[in-house]
This record gives structure tokens, C-alpha cells and sequence, in this order.
């Protein structure tokens, strides 16, 4: 059987691989395959063996595919320090960007590096580095400090410039000098001018660097045997596939409740009202709760309901509950065990709204009391997309978002009116790689999957 286009998700322990039918440019989802995932060996043998369970599915006995696109959060992900001036300029923009890339950041750091934070580098080993900086024109001695201070920790990982133009052919010759040009990616200032963020350059670069250095990764050395498409982040292809949505419906926000973390991405100019308090906040934003999870974090949302509580939200006893988290899964398989998911979803997506949404804050001014927007304003929101498993398997998650709606008065969220709508064939974490090459199939695909006439 001959299919148009193949997309593994090659996750830390699980490997999916999802097939599409382009179907002269009216694309149907076929059907997925899984398998665990090899990455300790050859990730391509996880890879088979997913396909091969795609070919079962499909009642085939064989699969060739046209193209083969691939998302990895394999092996940590994307693993990334960043390094600024300013924390509230040049290094949020650099954290906006590689967040909205997908990246996985493990250190964010001000000003000049300490001997701590070259110890903290050592110890983190990422895959990636990202250096800002200065608006253009502007400062140049702490860029151009830590990257002297980068360079001699000899490591052998890409390192991104994306601080001050004036900077950047000092930066070049150092490498040059040290015969690591080979390391290095220069792109535009992530912070131009003070309150302008620019960071699509940056997380183009990304892209293309994660997609060439993923071969380094353990178990990953052959993946381009099979993959001879776009290889990303996961969470880099979710932010993807909601960029096509913002493209074609309007402002946005995506909701992804998985078993690790609660990842909230959101596309959404702010109101009319608000506009002259909030420059500087990001077109896209993305952020990552990595204590919030139902499966592997799942003990960290227990504790966040009081004394009882979660006993009274399932109508169990102390022992019943204590029974139920015993047995616990990343598969529900009792209705006990379907509901505690469910409010670990419900804890999980509130309590990741709370940080990615702006509020409206009451301020006493010598004229008066006044309401000032602090934060990302979501109010202009027209649509609410729902995925990841415990969002997508369980009856009615939709009153998980209605609920916030309802009980947040002084968050910057749309009205109750916003059309919530469920990723019906689990696919926004594949469908945002194709999306680099082939964005109107994405779309389709995703209209299909979300239910939209």
C-alpha cells in the first residue's frame, strides 16, 4: 500500500506514526501506528515496528510511503540555555522564541556569566545554546563576554547569536579564531528596539538547527534513512499547527494536557483596549508546565487539592483513593480511575491558565481606582482547541474550559461565547511539521480533525 505521507512523533517512550492520504489536496487521516520507542538502540527499529502496526490496522501486509515527516521529544527534547542582557528584554524574547520552537528550557540567565552559571551549563549539557543582547546599536560588552566565556567551555553543540547587529562580526571572527564556525548560527536581533519582539527568525533557526544536530542524539544516527521530510520539536509542531489556525480562524489558544506537562499555546493580538499597556507582549506565546502532568507528574497535581477534596470530587473514600493511585496508569480503566483523570486534567488546565493568561490588576492612583492589563491578553480569543490524551479520551473536557471561563472574572479571557473545539483524531502534534511544506493540507486536516464545516 502506497501512502502520500507518513509523520512519526517520536516520543521519550512511545512511538506513533500517523498516516495521510492527500487525495488530490483533499487529505484524510488513514490511521496510526504504535510502538515503543528505540531511541536507546536505533530509533528507526521503534519506527518499524510502529508502521508495522499502522499496516495491521489498515489490513495490509506492506507500507511504502511518498514523504515521512518526523517530530521528536526524544531523549529530554530539545534541551536549551538562554543568556541575556536585560531579563525583561532581550532574554524574554530570546525565551519566547526558542518556547515557541519547541524547545525545552533548562537555564535563563541576566546579564554576565557567573562561574555558577558556567558550572550550571557543564552540568545541564544542552543541545543547544542561545546568546542575546542589546538592542541594535545599543550595548555589546555582555554578548560578546559570554560567548568568549561559551566558546572556552569547548562544547561541541550549536550556539545561536541573536543579540545586538553591531556584535556580529566580532562574533564571527571569534569563531573563525577557534575553528568552531561550524557551531555557530547568527540571526537577527531578537529584541531590535525596546518593546519590539522579533522572534521568527529565531525560531526558524531553531528549527533548522534542532533538525540538523537531532542526528547527534542518542539512538537518532540513522533516523534520515526514513525520514526524508521536516524534522522538529513536538511541542515546535503543536505552536505550528496553532499558527495555521490563527492563519485561517483568528486569535487562538491550544490547550495540550499530557502525562509529563500542560503546555498552553496561544496566537492573539491584544484588544483594542489594552494595546497602549502591552506592547512588547509576543504575537505567539507558549509556555510549559513541567510540574503539571497527569501520568508522570500525576503526584504533583494531587497535591494542589486540599484535605478531602479530591475524595469529595470523586465521591470515594480516603481508601478508595488511596487504592485507586495505587493501581494509577497512563491508561484509565475504571470509571474511578476515568474520573481522578479527569480532575487532574481539570487541575492541570486551570492551574496552567492561571500562569499563561494576563489579569486585569486593580491600582489606586492619587485620581482614582483603575484597572491595569498585566500580562497576555486573550480576550480577543474566537477559538479554544483541546488535545493531548487526557483532553482528547475523556467525555466532556469541554466543561473544563467553560468552568475557568466562568470562575475567572479578572483573567484576560474571551467571553463564555468562544467555540471550544476537541482534536478528534489526536493529530495537532503531527500535522504542524507538514505544515512547513505543505500548509493548506494542514489546514484541511486539521478542520477535519477539529469538526469544523
Amino acid at each position: 500500500m502506497k501512502i502520500d505521507i507518513l509523520v512519526a512523533e517520536i516520543g521519550s517512550t512511545t512511538t506513533i506514526v500517523n498516516a495521510f492520504d492527500v487525495n488530490n489536496n483533499l487529505p484524510i487521516f488513514l490511521g496510526r501506528g504504535v510502538a515503543n520507542t528505540t531511541v536507546d538502540s536505533d530509533v528507526n527499529e521503534g519506527l518499524k515496528t510502529a508502521i508495522n502496526d499502522l499496516a495491521r490496522y489498515l489490513k495490509t501486509s506492506d507500507i511504502e510511503y511518498h514523504e515521512m515527516f518526523a517530530s521528536s521529544s526524544a531523549a529530554g527534547g530539545l534541551r536549551v540555555t538562554v543568556h541575556g542582557l536585560v531579563y525583561e528584554m532581550t532574554v524574554r524574547a530570546s525565551k519566547e522564541a526558542a518556547l515557541n520552537a519547541g524547545a525545552n528550557i533548562h537555564l535563563v540567565t541576566a546579564g554576565k556569566l557567573s562561574t555558577r552559571n558556567i558550572e550550571e551549563i557543564n552540568k545541564l549539557k544542552p543541545n543547544m545554546i542561545i546568546v542575546a543582547g542589546g538592542t541594535d546599536y545599543g550595548e555589546t560588552e555582555t554578548a560578546l563576554y559570554n560567548m568568549k566565556k561559551i566558546l572556552k567551555m569547548a562544547l561541541d553543540i550549536p550556539i545561536i547569536y541573536a543579540g545586538n547587529i553591531e556584535n556580529q562580526s566580532e562574533i564571527r571572527e571569534l569563531f573563525t579564531n577557534e575553528n568552531k564556525n561550524h557551531l555557530l548560527k547568527i540571526v537577527d536581533n531578537v529584541y531590535p528596539r525596546v518593546d519590539q519582539l522579533n522572534i521568527l527568525p529565531l525560531r526558524r533557526v531553531i528549527y533548522e538547527t534542532f533538525e540538523e544536530h537531532i542526528v547527534h542524539a542518542k539512538g537518532m544516527a540513522h533516523i534520515t534513512d526514513m525520514v526524508n521530510q521536516k524534522i522538529m520539536p513536538t511541542p515546535g509542531s503543536v505552536m505550528e499547527a496553532t499558527m495555521i489556525l490563527y492563519e485561517q480562524l483568528g486569535p487562538i489558544i491550544t490547550i495540550d494536557v499530557g502525562g509529563a506537562t500542560t503546555d498552553i499555546h496561544s496566537v492573539a493580538e491584544p484588544s483594542d483596549d489594552f494595546k497602549k499597556y502591552l506592547e512588547g507582549e509576543p504575537l505567539q506565546k507558549r509556555t510549559v508546565e513541567g510540574d503539571l502532568g497527569v501520568f508522570i507528574n500525576h503526584e504533583n497535581v494531587v497535591k494542589l487539592f486540599g484535605d478531602g477534596e479530591l475524595e469529595e470530587l470523586l465521591n470515594i473514600s480516603k481508601e478508595e483513593l488511596e487504592e485507586v493511585l495505587k493501581n494509577y496508569t497512563y491508561m484509565p480503566r475504571t470509571q474511578n480511575e476515568r474520573n481522578l483523570v479527569y480532575e487532574l486534567a481539570k487541575r492541570c488546565t486551570h492551574k496552567a491558565l492561571d500562569r499563561h493568561v494576563g489579569d486585569l490588576r486593580r491600582v489606586f492612583t492619587s485620581s482614582g481606582q483603575k484597572i491595569i492589563p498585566e500580562g497576555k491578553d486573550l480576550s480577543c480569543v474566537e477559538y479554544i482547541v483541546l488535545t493531548g490524551g487526557a483532553l482528547i479520551n475523556l467525555h466532556e473536557t469541554e466543561e473544563i474550559v467553560r468552568d475557568y471561563l466562568k470562575r475567572n472574572q479578572t483573567k484576560m479571557m474571551p467571553s463564555r461565547g468562544v467555540k471550544i473545539l476537541r482534536d478528534h483524531d489526536y493529530i495537532m502534534a503531527s500535522v504542524g511539521v507538514v505544515a512547513l511544506k505543505h500548509p493548506n493540507i494542514t489546514f484541511e486536516l486539521l478542520k477535519k480533525s477539529l469538526r469544523i464545516e
